[in-house]
């Protein structure tokens, strides 16, 4: 295997859930496609740089028009709720539920029990200090129902700790199974869980 090879098998075994054969697959895929269809991954790997940004407020990635993203920016959503997720994947699983009408913050990934990993901790609770402002009276920690999501969960409610007087801090009701990860589940069960959130 050519040193290009290798290198681009090694990107590709950086992508979540992707292992060697798998990253060595994908580099034998592209060299039986076209030139064409090379260049036209290529740029539209170079244009997500381009056109794929970060709303400040809540730190999912989006593709619209002007600096927030469609659900900050939307003046109809509920002041009063905000909710915590790991991934920008899972905020889209929950929007697709169309049951919840809240603002969101992404933490950006999980903290694992060996203390590794990190999370928008500061972000956070600024967002919070700035929401509360706006009428915010409930977070809800809607976290993967995995260790490393109990874990952050625990952890953010150690530091929202002093917001407890004035603020309600949820968890996502168990209609999820243990070990589930949010993006994965369905609407249904997604629903059944916000609808069903209890007191963290």
């Amino acid at each position: 295997m050519s040193d290009t090879m290798e290198k681009l098998v090694h990107a590709f075994e950086r992508f979540p859930g992707v292992g060697p054969r798998q990253a060595q697959r994908f580099v034998y895929h592209l060299l039986a496609t076209s030139a064409s269809h090379r260049a036209t991954l290529a740029h539209l790997i170079n244009d997500l740089a381009r056109d794929v940004h970060q709303c400040p407020t809540c730190f999912r990635f989006w593709s619209g028009k002007g600096a927030h993203c469609f659900s900050c920016a939307d003046r109809t959503r509920d002041t009063a709720l905000l909710m915590v997720v790991e991934k920008d994947q899972d905020l889209e699983a929950i929007e697709k539920t169309q049951t919840y009408r809240g603002h969101y913050f992404v933490l950006g990934g999980v903290l694992t029990l060996a203390g590794k990993g990190a999370i928008r901790e500061q972000e956070l609770l600024r967002s919070v200090d700035t929401r509360r402002k706006e009428g915010l009276k409930e977070i809800i920690l809607a976290l993967s129902a995995t260790s490393e999501g109990e874990h952050t969960a625990d952890r953010l409610r150690e530091v929202l700790k002093p917001y407890r007087d004035h603020i309600r801090i949820t968890t996502l009701g168990r209609g999820l199974s243990t070990g589930t990860e949010l993006e994965y589940s369905d609407a249904e069960t997604l629903s059944a869980a916000l609808i069903n959130r209890k007191e963290s």
